[in-house]
C-alpha cells in the first residue's frame, strides 16, 4: 500500500527520485502512465497487469477510451542507481511537469503531480468533494 505525500525536484533530464518505500513496493521495473486527474501514475508491472485486464473486460468502445488514455502512453522503467526514474517527455508535458513535484501514495499506485497543480486540486477537493464523502462514512 503507498501512503504518503512528498515534494521532489524533476532534473533536467525528466529525472524524479521516488521515495525508497514507494520504490521497494513498485519493484525493480514498473510502469508509469498518464493518471486519472493531470498527473503520472505509476503502478507495479502486476498493477499494470490488473488494470489491462479489467480495461479489457469492457464494452469495446469504453476500453478503447482507456486504452489510448492509460494503455498507449505507458512505459516500462526502472530507477537507476541513485533511485531517479526518468518520466518520458510526452507524458511530461501532458501532465505538466516540470521543475517542482509532489510524490502522492494513492493506494494501489503512486501520483506524480506539478506541485502547484496538486495543491490547487487539492484546494478544489477540500472545498466539494471531502465535505460530501465524509458525510457519507458518517465520520
Amino acid at each position: 500500500m503507498f501512503l504518503g505525500t512528498s515534494d521532489h525536484n524533476l532534473d533536467s533530464k525528466g529525472r524524479v527520485i521516488l521515495p525508497t518505500d514507494f520504490r521497494e513496493q513498485l519493484g525493480e521495473s514498473f510502469y508509469v502512465t498518464m493518471g486519472f486527474n493531470r498527473c503520472i501514475q505509476a503502478m507495479s508491472v502486476d498493477q499494470f497487469d490488473r488494470l489491462r485486464d479489467q480495461i479489457r473486460q469492457l464494452p469495446a468502445d469504453k476500453a478503447l477510451s482507456l486504452q489510448y488514455l492509460l494503455i498507449s502512453p505507458a512505459k516500462l522503467v526502472s530507477p537507476n542507481a541513485q533511485g531517479r526514474v526518468i518520466i518520458p517527455q510526452k507524458l511530461r508535458e501532458d501532465a505538466g511537469l516540470s521543475g517542482e513535484v509532489t510524490v502522492v501514495g494513492m493506494d494501489t499506485r503512486v501520483e506524480i503531480w506539478d506541485k502547484e497543480c496538486f495543491a490547487a486540486f487539492m484546494e478544489q477537493q477540500k472545498q466539494a468533494s471531502v465535505k460530501e464523502a465524509l458525510e457519507l462514512l458518517r465520520l
